[in-house]
């Protein structure tokens, strides 16, 4: 019984460990980080701050879903040298909650009548309830996944 004890005991601790060091968190923005798409400093919306993480642990942060969209449309753009194969996560962040949520697997809320830093704005949600309920309060048009969202879209958001 003590074996089986000790045994469970370890194999907890490295799954611990395992998850520990695979957990792939949002980094906070830095006082001097700005906007690569408009250059406005990030900081100063941590209610719409959004990030791209590439896999060599470099990233780019943006003061709200749009910028971030203009970015991951034209890499080429505003991080010469950077393939979308590059990147190892995306985060937005949930309006409702105010956390940092996996910008792939969010909804975002389009044609409402909430602004963000750089004036109409994809408003992202982690879970769709809450996206549906944000798009019939606040006279929005549509719900759109990550791979949804087009120039074409963005260009309706300037």
């Amino acid at each position: 019984m003590k074996q089986i004890a000790v045994i469970a005991a370890v194999v907890w601790v490295l799954s611990f460990s395992h998850a520990a060091a695979d957990e792939k968190t949002f980094t906070k923005p830095a006082d001097r980080d700005k906007c690569p798409v408009c250059g406005m400093f990030v900081v100063k919306y941590p209610d719409w701050v959004a990030e791209v993480a590439f896999k060599d642990g470099s990233y780019a942060v943006f003061d709200g879903p749009k910028d971030l969209f203009k970015f991951l449309l034209d890499l080429k753009q505003y991080a010469p040298g950077k393939r979308q194969s590059d990147i190892d996560r995306v985060f937005v962040t949930d309006y409702y909650a105010v956390s940092h949520i996996d910008g792939r697997s969010a909804f975002y809320v389009l044609g409402s009548d909430v602004y963000g830093p750089m004036g109409k704005e994809l408003i992202p949600f982690a879970r769709e309830s809450d996206a549906r309920e944000f798009l019939k309060d606040h006279g929005a048009t549509r719900i759109l996944h990550f791979n949804d969202i087009t120039p074409a879209v963005v260009k309706e958001l300037d």
